[in-house]
């Protein structure tokens, strides 16, 4: 199971998610977002655990609870949708008009 972790502590590691997590099971991978510029902690992560049954052990039993000074909003994560994948958007239409004042003389 995926699993999304809200507020997060900027203090919030891999490392110290996947202590967290391991106390209800064996963790699969965890990861939390970094911005690619600063590589600063965004305040959310994923953990994925194989196991659902303690993955939603972990969920029920780490949901609002403190880690690192902050109280965790834990829940499945939901897959990504068409819209927040890459592409698509932007401005303009796909008929190359535009504007443009005409000639002048």
């Amino acid at each position: 199971m995926n699993i999304y972790v809200g507020n997060l502590s900027y203090d919030v590691t891999d490392e110290s998610l996947r202590e967290a997590f391991g106390a209800y099971g064996e963790v699969e991978s965890v990861n939390v977002i970094k911005d690619k510029y600063s590589g600063k902690s965004k305040g959310f992560g994923f953990v994925e655990m194989k196991d659902d049954q303690k993955a939603q052990a972990a969920i029920d039993g780490l949901n609002s609870k403190d880690l690192l000074g902050r109280a965790l909003k834990v829940s499945q994560a939901k897959p990504r949708t068409e819209n927040r994948d890459r592409g698509g958007g932007g401005f303009g239409g796909g008929d190359g008009g535009g504007g443009g004042g005409g000639r002048r003389w």
